[in-house]
């Protein structure tokens, strides 16, 4: 079983990759996008990923252990694998401000307008969640960010029950700090 951690971009996907590997879980990163002022624990991404269409023999490496890949990715995976797949979600308005905060510290200018994200994220996962569920060889677990930063403990447990794995649940909860929950929306 090989465990993928997605979502779109600014979900939360870092966070549950330190929490996976704050439990004991091996997770597989090359370090090359280092931590900014964006992700100050940096971001547990691994190049390879991006071009999983064209070569996925790395995955060898991957059995018993946890990568992170961007939610547009999830349909290039090989089907004669299987998968646990941790599915972050997020209050729309806060991936919009998120990534335009991040857009801009990176100087590439604010990006697309966010109603045409909006309308572009929406429509990609409305398409993706079905696509995922009725997948044999995956198993998906939605777990949301915002609620993850209000319950803690009760998505720590929720996440390991998922993996059924023997994970140190303290070293998980640990890794949630709630100061960088900063793109928060609007009450």
């Amino acid at each position: 079983m090989i465990v993928v951690v997605s979502g779109l971009p600014r979900c939360g996907t870092s966070l549950m990759m330190q929490m996976l590997s704050a439990g004991g879980l091996p997770v597989i990163t090359d370090d090359e996008r280092k931590p900014d002022a964006d992700n100050p624990r940096g971001y547990f991404e691994l190049e390879k990923v991006k071009k999983i269409k064209q070569d996925s023999s790395w995955l060898d490496e991957a059995e018993g252990k946890c990568f992170k890949m961007v939610s547009m990715l999830l349909f290039d995976l090989p089907p004669e694998r299987c998968y646990k797949v941790i599915f972050m979600l997020r209050n729309m308005s806060e991936i919009l401000a998120s990534q335009a905060l991040m857009l801009e510290r990176l100087g590439r200018g604010r990006g697309p307008d966010d109603a045409e994200m909006q309308k572009f994220f929406e429509s990609h996962l409305a398409q993706l969640r079905p696509w995922l569920e009725g997948r044999e060889n995956m198993h998906a677990f939605f777990c949301n960010y915002n609620d993850l930063m209000a319950d803690p403990e009760r998505w720590v447990s929720k996440t390991a029950d998922f993996l059924d794995m023997e994970l140190n649940r303290q070293g998980m909860l640990a890794a949630v700090d709630k100061s960088l929950y900063r793109n928060r929306a609007q009450a």
